[in-house]
């Protein structure tokens, strides 16, 4: 069933831990998301980077040959995928653009299998076993929208989804569901002093979005310890992919040690409703907003 025939579609997050077998992990994204179509799923998203393990932690130019084309491996697999099982897909991969550009980027695949477009991350983060920076390039295709077969999705990556803005342009542009393919975790030195506020806040910011826009929102993050340098700490990723509806109601959460699929069905006269009750987006004072593009207002 299609959008247009009653205003609902199910979406579906992945939540999945990666090898360091970027074949394996292919194969085991390529045959949940199958399990998530028989489901009722007719949008997945994957986690970012979903096909090594967070090769951030280190700079080493030699990863670099971790990176592939679009069209290419990944793309090629899952539009047989969104084809035999009618779905739309969102592929977190890390692309190669030309030798010697890089960026973290997301594909949306249509249900069919034709490639709707190309999400690049915008915000590139650099702290310490987080090295992005060294290996992306910041992204140069604006917020974008994408509409699928099933609704008019925009997707986010990671990083962007502490920045209102991203949100915000990304909403504007039509989105009626904010995706956030995500690999975020705890320091092991800091998990136990800081580690609930920061997951928290890491849940409050994306809820926010989903209220001050009026759409649903759904972050995809993977799980397990990954200690790819022997003599750093590694990264405990804390799993607890979500899906909130425009009131930020948590529709759905998975676990945060184990690999799950979660479903939410999106509404759209739910976000109607919404947005008449909570009319933000009117209430806009967008003849006031100037200094919003500066990097800092001096007075």
């Amino acid at each position: 069933m299609t959008k247009s025939e009653n205003g609902k579609y199910t979406i579906g997050l992945l939540q999945l831990a990666s090898s360091p077998d970027v074949n394996d992990n292919l194969k085991k994204a390529v045959s949940w998301t199958e399990k998530a179509a028989k489901e009722g799923a007719q949008i997945v998203c994957l986690p970012e980077l979903y096909r090594s393990q967070y090769f951030c932690q280190k700079e080493d130019s030699k990863l670099f040959d971790l990176a592939e084309t679009i069209p290419g491996t990944s793309t090629e697999a899952f539009q047989k995928t969104a084809e035999d099982f009618n779905i739309s897909v969102i592929i977190p991969v890390f692309e190669k653009r030309a030798a010697g550009v890089y960026h973290n980027s997301a594909v949306v695949i249509d249900a069919g299998g034709e490639i709707l477009g190309i999400y690049r991350k915008m915000h590139i983060p650099d702290d310490p076993a987080y090295y992005e920076k060294y290996y992306f390039a910041p992204g140069d295709v604006g917020f974008r929208t994408f509409k699928t077969r099933f609704g008019k999705i925009g997707t986010l990556i990671c990083w962007d989804q502490w920045y209102p803005e991203g949100a915000r342009l990304t909403a504007l542009r039509g989105a009626e569901v904010l995706f956030y393919p995500t690999a975020i975790g705890w320091h092991p030195k800091e998990k136990e002093r800081y580690g609930k506020a920061q997951k928290e806040s890491w849940i409050t910011i994306q809820r926010s979005h989903a209220v001050a826009n009026g759409v649903y929102v759904a972050s995809a993050n993977r799980i397990g310890f990954e200690k790819p340098v022997p003599e750093q700490d590694g990264i405990i990723f804390w799993g607890s992919s979500f899906i909130c509806d425009p009131q930020g109601v948590v529709l759905s959460q998975a676990s945060e040690d184990k690999e799950e699929i979660l479903l939410a069905e999106v509404n759209l006269d739910h976000i109607e409703n919404i947005r008449r009750n909570w009319p933000f987006l009117r209430d806009r004072r967008i003849d006031a907003y100037d200094g919003i593009a500066k990097r800092f207002l001096d007075e």
